[in-house]
């Protein structure tokens, strides 16, 4: 896979790098990363010497078939790690346990704190669990990591992209041997997680935003879903007065209709009552032989 999907990432799309000093030759480490698209956990492991292993859904790994087969081939491949995210606890444990064993090989271990894609390209607060805990029961040191101009590569949604130079920045290790054995303790587990994402935030420069990727989508998905069932209201109500419009000049052309017939038959009983009079005129007292 370095060699041919990271090979032609390179080649394609020639990321520039900058800090890759801050990667050590061996041993356990954690990169801690934003996460803008879907096409970052390609572009981070190809720049990099080391093999890199992040988690992904288990849905990536266990669809039926020759395309499921190949996906979970291709996912395995660029070192991803199953993880079921059926319950959310249950995918958080797992999660920090996979990451607990890759580090315990002495491999680099992925992760992203933000716990899901930005929505609109901006820094999310960082989800305390995952990171901070495998950190803290690991002592692994915490490199941050920044990838820039993914997001416009390959877009929510997008399937193909766009070719152009995504970036890549990587910052100091970070150490958090101060708070071992405290894994436990949520206080400490945001104060690292915090700390994390204020280094990332100096990296790629995005605007933060201190509230929950996760919480920020579903505020998108509830507003696209009130604009939809607006403008669907607002068609409805459209329709109902095209329609109420159209039965009133339908009522109306009916009794403009109306009073037509009724003006033409006063007019033909005004003239028959004429000629009725002229004839009675005509056969009056006199006019007998």
């Amino acid at each position: 896979m370095k060699v041919t999907v990271g090979g032609s990432l390179k080649l394609a799309f020639r990321p520039w790098v900058e800090g890759l000093e801050h990667i050590p030759a061996q041993g356990p480490a954690i990169l801690a990363s934003n996460h803008l698209s879907f096409s970052d956990s390609f572009f981070l492991p190809a720049v990099l010497d080391r093999k890199v292993t992040f988690i992904a859904k288990a849905e990536y790994f266990n669809t039926p078939g020759l395309k499921g087969r190949l996906t979970a081939a291709f996912f395995k491949g660029v070192g991803q790690l199953p993880v079921d995210r059926s319950g959310v606890r249950g995918a958080g444990e797992a999660a920090i346990r996979s990451g607990i064993e890759v580090l315990e090989r002495g491999e680099l271990f992925g992760i992203y704190p933000e716990g899901t894609r930005s929505p609109d390209g901006r820094l999310y607060r960082g989800k305390p669990g995952g990171l901070a805990r495998v950190a803290l029961a690991t002592g692994a040191p915490v490199i941050p990591v920044a990838m820039i101009d993914t997001e416009k590569i390959q877009p929510p949604g997008k399937v193909v992209p766009k070719l152009m130079r995504p970036g890549i920045r990587i910052g100091r290790p970070l150490d958090f041997s101060r708070y071992q054995g405290m894994e436990h303790d949520r206080f400490v587990l945001r104060a690292v997680t915090d700390e994390v994402m204020y280094e990332i935030m100096k990296l790629s420069g995005q605007e933060y935003v201190d509230m929950y990727a996760t919480a920020m989508k579903r505020q998108l998905a509830d507003a696209a879903k009130a604009e939809k069932e607006a403008a669907k209201a607002a068609k409805a109500a459209l329709a109902r007065a095209e329609q109420e419009q159209a039965e009133k000049e339908k009522a109306e052309e009916e009794a403009e209709k109306e009073r037509a017939e009724r003006a033409q038959a006063e007019k033909e009983q005004a003239e028959a009552e004429k000629e009725q009079a002229a004839s009675d005129r005509t056969e009056g007292p006199g006019s007998g032989s």
